[in-house]
């Protein structure tokens, strides 16, 4: 019979006191990231292999939940004004992520996943293509280490920037859909920023999100991968639904509130899992080169999409 430390214990016990505090009214986005990165530095996080399954899947249902607080008309408005800087940072991104992948040398399938986890949503378009192109363990590792070191970044100065600039929670909105690579950070931001920014950046995000499907037809062609499977964001179809049951069912009314609150504190809880996925090993692993790319990648599409915004 396995014997439980006390140490153990106490690491055990504090993850759960922090997980409690996280979907608490007391906890914001960056507060719950910010205790994750340090729960997992200082303590190590004792359920670190279990989580990363757990992620997505808590991610997905916060978002449908958040869907039962948009109003069908506040959707497609945010769609509409979304799509013409998602196709352009979506073309700029790729385009730049090639040559400049290829001007540092990198291997063609690391440069890809960084510059498809910048173009279109972080960790789900590379975990989207991956079985396309088909990389390493360690390149997709390296991919995905970045994307999430720099969702995190951006969790804490994007509001920060957004307020120095006196951004409408409209532009602020949008700006995060387009400028953050991750759906969590993404609406993490926006949650933190006002209710009308959140609501814009996550319909504009999740409709930048559909992207994935002709982007994995694009990754068969350019790789010649034959008998791929395209893997399609299903949730994003709950999301609408839930759109729909708000805006056409007064019945549900009572329940919208409970939902999106359950939501944002759901939202908390991911980012703190996420954070406390975050590890001294795991930051050791990015080298220069592929960590250039994507600062470079994220730099050109946040400082355009801002100038486009605020223009």
């Amino acid at each position: 019979m396995q014997t439980i430390s006390i140490k153990d214990l106490l690491r055990k016990s504090l993850f759960f006191i922090l997980v409690i505090f996280c979907v608490s009214p007391l906890a914001s986005s960056p507060i719950a990231l910010a205790l994750g990165i340090a729960f997992t530095i200082i303590i190590e996080n004792p359920y670190e292999q279990y989580l990363h399954k757990y992620i997505h899947i808590l991610l997905q249902i916060s978002i449908v939940g958040l869907g039962f607080g948009l109003q069908l008309n506040e959707a497609l408005k945010a769609g509409r004004e979304g799509i013409t800087l998602t196709i352009m940072s979506i073309s700029t991104v790729m385009i730049l992520g090639y040559f400049l992948g290829k001007l540092l040398k990198l291997e063609r399938p690391l440069s890809y996943l960084i510059s498809v986890g910048t173009a279109i949503c972080g960790g789900s378009a590379i975990a989207a293509v991956s079985p396309i192109i088909k990389p390493t363990t360690k390149q997709m590792s390296l991919a995905l280490a970045i994307v999430f070191t720099l969702n995190s970044v951006a969790l804490f100065i994007y509001p920060a920037i957004g307020h120095l600039l006196n951004m409408t929670q409209e532009q602020f909105g949008l700006w995060c859909a387009i400028g953050i690579h991750d759906t969590s950070s993404v609406v993490g931001a926006a949650n933190k920023y006002g209710d009308v920014a959140l609501k814009i950046a996550t319909t504009v995000k999740l409709s930048r999100a559909l992207w994935i499907i002709p982007m994995s037809i694009i990754t068969m062609i350019l790789f010649k991968t034959k008998g791929a499977k395209v893997k399609i964001p299903w949730f994003i179809g709950y999301f609408i639904i839930a759109i729909l049951l708000h805006t056409y069912f007064p019945i549900f009314d009572g329940f919208s509130h409970i939902a999106t609150t359950a939501a944002k504190s759901g939202l908390n809880l991911t980012l703190f899992f996420i954070g406390s996925t975050i590890s001294i090993q795991t930051l050791k692993t990015i080298s220069w080169k592929p960590l250039f790319l994507a600062i470079v990648l994220w730099i050109v599409v946040s400082v355009g999409s801002l100038l486009l915004i605020l223009k």
